[in-house]
């Protein structure tokens, strides 16, 4: 969907989120601005692609859930928009907070991470931070990015739920039956197993106990 007449000097924003009620709330309350303007919303990656490439946008506000496929399908756009387009600031608003997560979000290029529950005030000056090319989080999501470069270089850190996810493993439950006892959806232990696996260096799940055995997380 493209919403086109910005005036020259707003800020050009792209509204990317599955669902479109989301969206008109988000674009109802930005367009108050006399400086902010949605020049176009998207719900997947392919629709936000497409309309990045035609409106350059001067801000992509970003969530990480974009389909029932991945809770995270965001991160890899978030990484794709990043390199195609350097210019653009992608700016994260998301359901989810996590230390991994802001981390990773950062990692691949999102100047800013805030979550949905921030207020109008917060969200406003996130989108103006990232529009003058600075970073922008909100105090949680600032926090994990502190704690994030707190942690020693050689130290292995999972979060608690990580660490939660690696007990059931050691205990042999399938991503279902971890996502039944966590509460969370099955695609969510699997984005939760990639990271431990990533973070253990490791490429099995009967790796992944081993070394948190050896580290002292079992």
């Amino acid at each position: 969907m493209v919403i086109p007449d910005a005036r020259p000097g707003q800020v050009r924003i792209v509204l990317v989120d599955d669902h479109a009620i989301v969206r008109q709330g988000i674009r109802s309350i930005l367009e108050r601005e006399q400086d902010l303007r949605v020049v176009g919303e998207a719900s997947t990656t392919e629709e936000a692609l497409a309309v990045v490439l035609r409106e350059h946008p001067t801000v992509v506000l970003l969530d990480l859930k974009l389909s029932i496929g991945t809770d995270t399908e965001g991160l890899n756009l978030c990484e794709q928009l990043t390199s195609r387009h350097p210019e653009v600031g992608v700016l994260v608003l998301t359901t989810f907070l996590d230390d991994a997560l802001v981390v990773e979000a950062v990692q691949r290029g999102a100047r800013g991470y805030v979550v949905k529950d921030v207020d109008t005030t917060e969200l406003v000056r996130s989108i103006r931070a990232v529009a003058r090319d600075e970073s922008a989080f909100d105090s949680r999501s600032a926090a994990a990015v502190v704690r994030s470069m707190r942690a020693e270089p050689a130290q292995t850190v999972l979060t608690e739920r990580e660490s939660k996810v690696v007990g059931l493993l050691a205990r042999g439950l399938s991503n279902k039956d971890i996502g039944a006892r966590l509460y969370i959806s099955e695609t969510t232990v699997k984005f939760h197993v990639r990271n431990i696996m990533r973070k253990l260096n490791v490429s099995t799940r009967t790796e992944v106990v081993y070394e948190a055995t050896k580290l002292g997380v079992l």
